[in-house]
């Protein structure tokens, strides 16, 4: 069986879940360039979950989209993790509900016994860290994909 490829992408919607820092990494690529308004950043501490609703660029249709000469997307997704024992973060105005952050990558430090850190990195030297039981992530696409406003990719 071969690891799955970008180019297999098509337009069902993602729903992908992490246990290690490799699944992990994937699921980074494929939110690096996501944006989002700090009011769609939650912790729920009773049920021990964190989650971002993200509007993703989909990197895994990009290609397509180009040699297709249509528009590039983005699309709704909730990355969420199960698990969180604590949340902090740094580089970020929370009292400011305007503020955009976007997402550069997310990280599975992993610490003793499976326990471990999830570092999410963002744009302006912003981050959340999540001290968690062990790697737990998901990323579900949750709406259809729209024309990225920009109508352009990200530049690194």
């Amino acid at each position: 069986m071969a690891d799955a490829r970008f180019e297999d992408g098509d337009e069902r919607p993602l729903y992908l879940g992490a246990e290690d820092a490799d699944d992990l990494r994937v699921i980074s690529t494929l939110v690096q360039d996501a944006v989002l308004p700090i009011s769609e950043m939650k912790y729920r501490p009773a049920k021990r979950q964190f989650a971002l609703l993200l509007n993703r660029f989909r990197w895994e249709d990009r290609e397509a989209a180009e040699r297709a000469g249509r528009g590039v997307e983005r699309v709704q997704s909730l990355l969420s993790f199960d698990g969180v024992l604590a949340v902090r973060s740094h580089g970020i105005d929370r009292s400011d509900a305007d503020t955009v952050l976007s997402v550069l990558s997310v990280e599975w430090k992993a610490g003793e016994d499976g326990a471990g850190a999830v570092e999410i990195t963002l744009a302006g030297d912003g981050a959340v860290a999540l001290d968690m039981e062990a790697c737990d992530a998901t990323l579900r696409d949750v709406t259809r994909p729209y024309l990225a406003p920009s109508r352009k990719a990200p530049q690194h």
